[in-house]
């Protein structure tokens, strides 16, 4: 027999090193919407991504038990370019 609720964890981090999870106990049918809104009412979602065990997802999405819907905050810098600026960093280091 089906669950008639859904377990699922809401997961943000507002700035690097700071996490925050939220465990929900939602209705069956409810969407990624419902999640967010229940989880951190009020946050505003402009510019932030969300998703569901790590791939992107439409808020109006239906949940299934047990995901884990995250929200992703916008990347300050392209991690290619943060790596390339490490090691011309340590190369200018490395010569004498």
């Amino acid at each position: 027999m089906a669950p008639a609720e859904l377990q699922v964890e809401v997961v943000y981090s507002p700035v690097p090193g700071e996490t925050k999870q939220v465990a929900l106990t939602l209705s069956l049918g409810s969407k990624v919407l419902d999640a967010l809104n229940q989880a951190f009412p009020g946050l505003a979602l402009d510019g932030l991504a969300v998703g569901v065990w790590g791939k992107l997802r439409a808020l109006d999405e239906t949940l299934r038990d047990r995901d884990r819907v995250e929200i992703y905050r916008p990347l300050l810098v392209d991690p290619k370019e943060a790596r390339r600026q490490r090691y011309q960093s340590h190369r200018a280091k490395a010569k004498p």
